[in-house]
């Protein structure tokens, strides 16, 4: 097939994902099934007609409101839909028109949305998690750089960190640090990129987090006390492992 056309299927493929993602996102932490009912404005509750929900399209043409009540919509849903599109470039750009690249891309869909109920909800539901964990093991064949054994070990590994990293900051300070959900997140990581993943997303993830909270604090929005959304920046952290591809923990390893 000509560049042209897998580059913009692929897009196509992720704006779709990505107008799925926004449902998943919306949905889960709440309790509400993916699937049904269909979606329907928040405010007046009118069902979306089919050519109203057309990935990035819609939004511009109804220039963000409701058709039937001009209920503004947020922006976040086309931006989640360029997003997912973006990543699923990003995936085919690094690994090709493979299978490799599509399960990159369903490792994507997962820790966007995972990242973005953390992000708004502080919560990594196990009903996208545990799932995702055995996903990650069963398509491991598929995954480039990393053996069975590989994520494994990620899994196992990561997975006992935190819970480490959890007791003792408790028995430190006596309260929560991290929740559940941040394990089975790492171990999410680790059944996809191995253990150099999870090593790679836990150190970028903590950079990324406190360097976060950091500027939180500098402009006054955040205390010492305020808690972070850290499974966001684990995802962060994934996405580097993932599209660095070894390479990072390669040569630090060299280094050493």
């Amino acid at each position: 097939m000509p560049p042209l056309f897998k580059a913009l299927s692929t897009i196509a493929l992720g704006l779709i994902t990505g107008s799925y993602l926004n449902v998943v996102v919306h949905r889960i932490p709440r309790g509400i099934s993916t699937v049904r009912p269909r979606s329907a404005c928040p405010n007046c509750a009118t069902p979306i007609r089919a050519l109203d929900n057309i990935p990035v399209l819609s939004y511009l043409w109804l220039r963000g409101r409701c058709r039937h009540c001009g209920h503004r919509i947020g922006l976040r849903y086309p931006l989640v839909e360029l997003g997912t599109a973006g990543l699923f470039w990003s995936c085919f750009a690094t690994f090709g028109w493979s299978l490799q690249a599509a399960v990159a891309a369903v490792f994507c869909s997962l820790l966007f949305a995972l990242a973005l109920i953390d992000l708004e909800h502080l919560l990594l539901p196990d009903r996208i998690t545990l799932p995702a964990v055995a996903l990650g093991l069963a398509l491991q064949p598929w995954i480039a750089g990393v053996t069975f054994l590989d994520a494994v070990l990620g899994t196992l590994v990561g997975a006992g960190l935190l819970i480490l990293l959890i007791n003792v900051w408790y028995w430190i300070r006596e309260e929560e640090g991290m929740g559940l959900g941040d394990v089975n997140l790492i171990a999410m990581i680790g059944a996809f990129l191995g253990w150099k993943g999870v090593a790679l997303s836990l150190l970028a993830g903590a950079l990324a987090g406190a360097l976060f909270g950091v500027a939180m604090m500098a402009l006054r929005r955040l205390g010492m006390s305020s808690k972070l959304p850290f499974g966001t920046f684990l995802a962060i952290g994934a996405l580097v492992a993932l599209f660095s591809q070894g390479r990072i923990v390669d040569a630090y390893l060299r280094l050493l």
